[in-house]
C-alpha cells in the first residue's frame, strides 16, 4: 500500500494570499502547501481522503484511473469543497463517498443538484454512504475503521487503514479512541503552528500525541505558514516525526 500526500496545508494554504512572511516568501517547493488531501493505493484499489478546493490542481499529475471511494473527515469547505471536480471520474461509474452524518448533510446542502430526483446531464454521480465511528467497512481490498477525534467541539473522523492512521484537524482525542490506534506503524496527524490554537494541535501537541501512539514513523500535515519553513522545522524534529510535503509518496 502506498500513500501520496496531495496537500499538506491548512485551510488558507501556503503561501497565504497577500502574505509576505518568512514562510510564504520561501522558494523551496516543500513550502508550497495545498489544502489537505491524500491518495491511498494498492494494486487494485484507490481511495481519496478528503476532496478540498485544490482537488483539480492536485489530481492533474496523477494517473487517470478509477477512484474506488472518497473518505470525508469532516464538513469543512477545505476538506470537501472540490467534490464537483470529481465528475470526470464518473465515467468509471458512481463515486462512492463516505461521510459521517454531519458531513453527509453538509454535502446534500452543498451539492443539491447531485442528489435531485431529476439530475441534469453531467453532474457528478455520487453514491453517498453514511458511516459512523467504530463501524468498520471495506473498499476494495482496504479494511477501514473510522475513529472519532475532536475539532474543538466538532466530532470528526480519523481513519485506521491497516497499519496506517490518518488524522487531521484534531485538537483532542478521547482516551478510549487510542485503543483503535494500537499497533499503528505509520501515523499521519495535524500540526498547525507553534502557538496554541483553539481547534488544532500545535507542533508540540502533535509530537506529544505521536509519542503516545508510538508509531514507527509520524508525518505531520495541515500546517499553516505560521509553523515555519519545512526544512527548518524538520531539522528541529526527531527523524521519526517529520513534516510531510505535497507530492510526497510513502510506502505503508
Amino acid at each position: 500500500m502506498k500513500l501520496t500526500f496531495l496537500g499538506t496545508g491548512t485551510s488558507c494554504g501556503v503561501p497565504t494570499i497577500g502574505c509576505q512572511c518568512y514562510t510564504c516568501s520561501s522558494t523551496d517547493p516543500h513550502d508550497k502547501r495545498l489544502r489537505c488531501s491524500a491518495f491511498i493505493e494498492t494494486d487494485t484499489t484507490r481511495v481519496l481522503i478528503d476532496c478540498g478546493p485544490d482537488f483539480r490542481q492536485q489530481i492533474m499529475p496523477q494517473p487517470f484511473r478509477k477512484i474506488d471511494g472518497i473518505l470525508i473527515t469532516h464538513a469543512h469547505y477545505d476538506h470537501m469543497g472540490g467534490m464537483d471536480d470529481i465528475r470526470p471520474y464518473c465515467q468509471f461509474g458512481e463515486i462512492n463517498v463516505y461521510a459521517d452524518p454531519i458531513a453527509r448533510q453538509a454535502m446534500l446542502e452543498m451539492l443539491p443538484y447531485c442528489f435531485a430526483e431529476h439530475r441534469y446531464p453531467g453532474v457528478p454521480a455520487i453514491q453517498l454512504h453514511e458511516i459512523h465511528k467504530h463501524e468498520p467497512f471495506t473498499i476494495g481490498d482496504l479494511d477501514i475503521m473510522p475513529l472519532e477525534v475532536m475539532h474543538h467541539d466538532l466530532p470528526i473522523l480519523g481513519y485506521r487503514i491497516g497499519a496506517l492512521a490518518y488524522i487531521t484537524d484534531m485538537k483532542t482525542i478521547d482516551e478510549g479512541e487510542l485503543d483503535y490506534l494500537q499497533g499503528v506503524d505509520t501515523l499521519i496527524v495535524n500540526a498547525l503552528r507553534q502557538k496554541p490554537h483553539h481547534s488544532h494541535q500545535t507542533l508540540d501537541e502533535a509530537v506529544t500525541f505521536a509519542r503516545r501512539v508510538g508509531a514507527r514513523q509520524t508525518w505531520l500535515i495541515h500546517s499553516s505558514h505560521d509553523i515555519g519553513r519545512h526544512e527548518e522545522v524538520n531539522a528541529s524534529l526527531p527523524s521519526d516525526i517529520q513534516m510531510a510535503y505535497d507530492g510526497q509518496m510513502i510506502e505503508i
